[in-house]
């Protein structure tokens, strides 16, 4: 037996990703970051947070270049990882050569999970669990032996309450930092009890937060959670790593600043809920309220995807109609939060 001491230092250190029984250090490798910069350091990135310590990377195959230079980067190291992707595709056909595609760049035979990516609403979710769709395709593969075990990431606590109470997925991906701590009293809770593994995303709420040590105190002192916080550089990395393995108990200065920061962003940080759709114009307004850190994140190779050209030259056409005001439970400017942060593209997006 561990001391009571030792067990509760391990607990904040380790979690277990519920019924999936991967055990693993709750400090992981988020693999968004290394898309912007080159291969080299890229590779050097991950290699180093796995010498660390680091047991647990997820990616996607939206990250561009990032699949790649993870399984560059793992094959330099016989350490274990326990490595996760995920897809957008919302067909059998289409997951199946994500999946293959996944397995062929990061030079595995094999993934531990393997998550439907960024499901939006409940038409995408029950896309995904229908007869002979993705969710079955994925119980195929793990079948097979292509993967351990299947997971889902959305960024509505909603359609998450949903999912968790169907209990058809083993891990929940869920946005969580102290702009966006409403998981904490619901969701988290719920997938802790239901033994559901779970994954917070955006600890810094998508490089909102200008403090990574606070946010990485806040989000850490909430346990049952595995954080994956991407960095680019080994000395982001080691930044992180020594708040990891330390005390996440915040004095009373932190929680000031915590409370200064939140009344900063109050009337302006879209918190992701999509209440205020649908748009009348078809604009996608929580993407163009977040476009900011979006670009920060994926850097400015982001703008030349399709799909964001197309939300940025809806943005344009905005009329005004007040209608997602209304619905936003924020109360957030929606409007002239669009014709803000259009403007400021237009200027070439000189704070990135």
């Amino acid at each position: 037996m561990l001391p009571e001491a030792l067990e509760e230092e391990q607990d904040m250190k380790q979690v277990t990703l519920g019924k999936t029984g991967l055990r693993i250090t709750r400090l992981g490798f988020g693999g968004i970051p290394i898309q912007r910069v080159d291969e080299r350091q890229a590779v050097e990135a991950v290699g180093h947070a796995v010498a660390s310590g680091v047991d647990f990377i997820d990616t996607s195959r939206a990250y561009t270049t990032s699949e790649h230079r993870i399984g560059l980067a793992l094959k330099q190291t016989d350490k274990r990882v326990v490595l996760a992707s995920k897809s957008v595709s919302r067909t059998a056909t289409g997951i199946r050569k994500d999946l293959e595609t996944s397995l062929r760049e990061l030079q595995k035979d094999y993934l531990d999970l393997y998550q439907c990516h960024f499901v939006k609403n409940d038409t995408e979710y029950e896309q995904i669990i229908s007869s002979r769709g993705v969710l079955e395709e994925l119980i195929k593969a793990k079948e097979e032996g292509l993967i351990g075990h299947i997971g889902i990431t959305t960024h509505s606590l909603d359609l998450l309450d949903r999912v968790l109470d169907d209990g058809l997925f083993e891990t929940i991906m869920v946005c969580f930092s102290f702009l966006e701590p409403a998981a904490r009293e619901k969701i988290i809770p719920k997938a802790i009890e239901k033994d559901v593994g779970i994954i917070a995303m955006k600890p810094f709420s998508g490089g909102i937060i200008d403090n990574p040590g606070l946010a990485l105190k806040y989000v850490l002192s909430q346990k049952g959670i595995a954080i994956i916080p991407g960095v680019e550089h080994p000395d982001i990395f080691d930044d992180n790593w020594e708040i990891f393995q330390g005390s996440y108990e915040l004095d009373d200065k932190e929680k000031r600043e915590i409370e200064e920061i939140r009344k900063r962003y109050e009337k302006t940080f879209c918190r992701r809920c999509d209440y205020c759709q649908p748009c009348s114009e078809d604009i996608p307004i929580q993407m163009i309220l977040g476009i900011r850190s979006a670009l920060k994140r994926f850097g400015k190779a982001f703008l030349e995807k399709d799909w964001i050209k197309d939300a940025i030259e809806k943005s344009r056409h905005c009329t005004e109609c007040g209608e997602c005001l209304a619905r936003c439970p924020y109360e957030l400017p929606i409007p002239d939060l669009i014709k803000e942060n259009i403007r400021w593209l237009d200027e070439g997006g000189k704070s990135t």
